[in-house]
């Protein structure tokens, strides 16, 4: 379980990596040879981070519960 400051942090984090792929995109709109690849790179850095961290969770949610069987 994260604290609430580390879901700040990881939450913020991802809206800003959010934000500027966005930004990118519409840069590229108006000037195609602009930030060709960023966007998408962007965006698959984000679900990389989002898949890790959800496979992290569940991980330690059931080593929580193994732990709690246990006791």
């Amino acid at each position: 379980t994260e604290s609430y400051p580390q879901h700040l942090l990881a939450a913020a984090g991802f809206g800003f990596g959010m934000i500027w792929g966005g930004l990118v995109c519409l840069v590229h709109a108006v000037i195609p040879g602009a930030f060709c690849n960023t966007g998408s790179d962007m965006i698959c850095e984000l679900h990389e981070r989002m898949v890790t961290n959800r496979r992290r969770m569940a991980e330690s949610r059931r080593l929580s519960m193994e732990t709690r069987k246990a006791a």
